[in-house]
């Protein structure tokens, strides 16, 4: 190997290991020299290297319109939220020890007061629009009443419901029905459980009611009034097919006439169970804790012991009024009591590219 080559050869195959660690990095100053990046970085700021400041923009502080659909077999659901009040956990609750609220909340991250989920839901069968409740209208203060707003949001107008269907006539499920003496829904025949109408709209029942149900008596009246006028307010007796693949379920206890509705399409199931229950973070573990609205509280505890049960072993959904919004979801047995498992998210529900 001639002289020159052999110099060559060792150069690039036996130069030390030392020679790769000390070579520099390649970066735009390697290559074009500390005086030519200082020069580019001149000229495209104008001598100085800042960054322009801007104000904050404001904090919005609202959420979003709040409903939330989903595909039933034929039929299309739509949660609305009427909006949320703040609810004394701690001074409601009944059949629990009051030491042992305050670390059930916890251990969902609340503390009382807790802002309680008002929730109502549309049926959609394709040839009728159902709604099931109306939320609390203008009784609960600004935080609720916000019903007819999300359901324009949602695509649908007032004067579009055909029906709907109390699951009881407490205020925040009948009070949204109206507003200043006029119908709210004033093309909707109203549906609630004959016990029910009759017990709330027969005076003498309020005069032997409990002070924290008193109130409701005239509420319920106030409700219901405009729509008895114009021959609008329709009953039925336990267990009634209202509509095809819409039936009724006397499920009373929190109220004499209080039902649930169990909507049917195409082998899929959803019960909408009213006030089955009202504190998620305590009652899926302790379904026996109860509350001061009940108006038989004994009675409210075996429904919602029997309703737990049955979804949990058939799998179908349930939609629930005080449950956090969309308050749709499915229910599993644990060691105890039950594992809530709400709606998963789906921006397609009815299929195609999501």
């Amino acid at each position: 190997m001639p002289p020159s080559l052999a110099s060559t050869a060792w150069t690039v195959f036996a130069r030390p290991a030392s020679f790769k660690q000390r070579r520099r990095p390649m970066t735009m100053n390697t290559v074009l020299g500390p005086a030519t990046m200082a020069a580019l970085l001149t000229a495209a700021t104008g001598g100085v290297f800042t960054a322009t400041a801007h104000a904050a923009p404001p904090q919005v502080r609202t959420q979003a319109p709040a409903f939330y659909r989903m595909k039933l077999g034929d039929f299309e659901i739509t949660a609305l939220s009427d909006g949320t009040v703040l609810q004394a956990t701690d001074k409601v609750l009944t059949n629990i020890r009051p030491e042992l609220i305050a670390p059930l909340l916890a251990a969902s991250y609340l503390t009382p007061p807790v802002e309680q989920s008002i929730n109502a839901f549309l049926i959609n069968t394709g040839s009728k629009l159902f709604l099931v409740d109306t939320g609390a209208g203008e009784l609960f203060g600004p935080g609720a009443g916000h019903l007819v707003t999300h359901m324009r949001a949602a695509g649908y107008e007032p004067e579009q419901v055909d029906a709907v269907l109390l699951t009881h006539i407490h205020t925040d499920h009948s009070g949204g029905l109206e507003m200043a003496g006029k119908r709210v829904f004033p093309n909707a025949v109203v549906y609630a459980n004959k016990r029910e109408v009759d017990f709330w709209l027969n005076p003498a029942n309020a005069e032997t009611a409990s002070d924290i149900q008193k109130p409701l008596f005239r509420q319920a009246m106030i409700a219901l009034s405009p729509y008895i006028a114009a021959g609008r307010l329709g009953t039925f007796e336990a267990n009634t097919e209202l509509a095809p693949g819409i039936k009724t379920f006397a499920a009373p206890g929190h109220t004499p006439g209080h039902s649930f509705y169990v909507v049917e399409s195409q082998g899929q199931k959803l019960v909408f169970w009213g006030d089955v229950m009202h504190q998620a973070a305590i009652q899926f573990l302790e379904p026996s804790v109860t509350i001061k609205y009940d108006v038989d509280s004994h009675a409210a505890e075996t429904q919602r012991q029997r309703a737990f049960a049955e979804a949990a072993w058939q799998g179908y959904w349930v939609a629930i009024a005080h449950v956090p919004f969309p308050g749709i979801g499915h229910l599993r047995p644990n060691f105890k009591g039950y594992t809530w498992l709400p709606a998963h998210y789906s921006r397609a529900p009815w299929g195609g590219s999501p």
